[in-house]
């Protein structure tokens, strides 16, 4: 009888264990969205929002309408030497940053740190870094329970969202791999 029930605790164990497995929770216990919320979201207006730069200037989605936007979620500060040189890859290429086209990194770290991180690579600093310091931005383009993500329900990973003139967005892309994606980010810029 012992064996039954050992075996019966055991099979049962490995089968909640099965249904709960892919399922990613966020820090407030819900269930994180699934990858094609990524791809879900091509198509459709980006929702709108307001975040402060490192530089202290106001930057609301909804005013850039007439431009092209390039928006990067990443790990941030201690993403180091990937996401930092991924954010200065961005920040320094005209061809993302001119008068028709705005690119952003967006962090959800503090200004501190990353006042601090520029003194280390100034090339940091040429671009625009949003802080998004309680991840609600993060959180509202569902960025937190990505493939790219290590520290999924806290931090975003590597992942690009291109919104039209217009606002409505027009390409997104996950990157695990953690590269510089200047070239594809040309390419869909140049297709709008």
């Amino acid at each position: 009888m012992k064996f039954w029930v050992t075996i019966t605790l055991i099979i049962g164990t490995f089968m909640v264990f099965a249904i709960f497995a892919g399922r990613k929770t966020t820090t407030d216990g819900t269930i994180a969205q699934p990858t094609s919320s990524l791809a879900a979201m091509v198509g459709k207006p980006a929702p709108d929002f307001t975040l402060q730069s490192l530089k202290g200037q106001t930057f609301s989605l909804s005013s850039l309408r007439g431009k092209k936007v390039v928006l990067f979620f990443n790990e941030g500060i201690m993403c180091y030497p990937a996401c930092w040189n991924q954010m200065a890859a961005l920040g320094t290429d005209s061809k993302l940053n001119n008068a028709n086209v705005v690119s952003a990194s967006i962090v959800v770290d503090s200004k501190d740190e990353w006042t601090s991180a520029i003194r280390k690579m100034p090339a940091l600093g040429k671009g625009t870094i949003l802080l998004d310091s309680d991840a609600s931005v993060s959180n509202l383009y569902n960025m937190l329970s990505l493939p790219s993500s290590m520290h999924r329900g806290i931090k975003p990973g590597h992942t690009y969202v291109i919104i039209d003139q217009n606002g409505i967005v027009r390409f997104t892309k996950d990157d695990p791999s953690m590269g510089i994606n200047n070239n594809i980010l040309e390419s869909e810029v140049a297709k709008i």
